[in-house]
């Protein structure tokens, strides 16, 4: 059996590396994928470009949000527009490896997994940079102090646990998700096989201390945590951050 994958795909301004990324998509061992890109409303060309996409291959679905409201709300359309048994992410400017998909479905079928991520490599340009190999396995506790969770690997089992959607956050979106699945079932899984790519030094990859405003908030406004708690948890997910970065 292969699954339908719906692949959530929020685009803004990104015309620069957006076909590397649905290329990527085009280039899967695994054909059963339905690729749903939102738009949240480019000045580019976006738009045109994905459009080329859509009308030459009736997998890759666009849509376009009537007003910006950010990547959550984008990947929420998307996601609201799904007819996959796995809803899988990436990113307008980062990539997959062929084999992504067709190895990380099977992973997830064969152990019944609900939320699977896989490790992934990091890099700019022509360059390949440092692997990430995250632990196999982690928990809601867990991943509180630190998104082990690459969201261009992450894959979640819609026929097992519905749709789950993005906190509207316009950052840490992807945390929310993966907290919010992670109440409904023990742990998420890792397939420690870096099978996709994660562009560096753009978007909020070259903001850290943003990064970190961010996060105070989400913990204090989306999980609703102490003033004491959010600041411990604050202060061991930015010992942990520095700790990756520092190496």
């Amino acid at each position: 059996m292969k699954p339908l994958v719906s692949v959530v795909m929020p685009t803004f301004n990104a015309e620069k590396y957006l076909a590397e990324s649905i290329n990527s998509v085009l280039a899967q061992t695994y054909t059963n994928w339905e690729l749903l890109i939102t738009d949240d409303c480019s000045t580019d060309n976006t738009v045109a470009l994905a459009k080329k996409y859509a009308d030459s291959d009736s997998r890759v679905k666009l849509f376009i949000q009537p007003q910006n409201q950010g990547a959550g709300a984008a990947r929420n359309n998307s996601i609201k527009n799904a007819k996959g048994k796995y809803i899988a992410f990436l990113d307008a400017d980062d990539l997959w490896l062929p084999k992504k998909l067709e190895k990380q479905v099977l992973f997830a079928q064969k152990n019944n997994h609900a939320l699977t991520y896989t490790s992934y490599q990091k890099f700019s340009g022509n360059k390949l940079a440092g692997i990430v190999t995250p632990p196999k396995s982690t928990t809601y506790s867990k991943l509180m102090y630190s998104n082990v969770i690459g969201c261009l690997t992450a894959m979640y089992d819609a026929e097992q646990l519905g749709k789950k959607y993005m906190p509207l956050i316009r950052k840490r979106q992807d945390m929310g998700l993966w907290l919010d699945i992670l109440k409904e079932v023990p742990a998420a899984y890792c397939l420690r096989e870096p099978l996709a790519r994660y562009r560096v030094g753009v978007g909020m990859s070259a903001n850290k201390l943003k990064i970190l405003s961010y996060q105070w908030r989400f913990y204090r406004d989306v999980e609703k945590l102490g003033l004491l708690r959010a600041t411990y948890t604050f202060g061991v997910y930015a010992m942990k951050g520095f700790k990756k970065h520092a190496k």
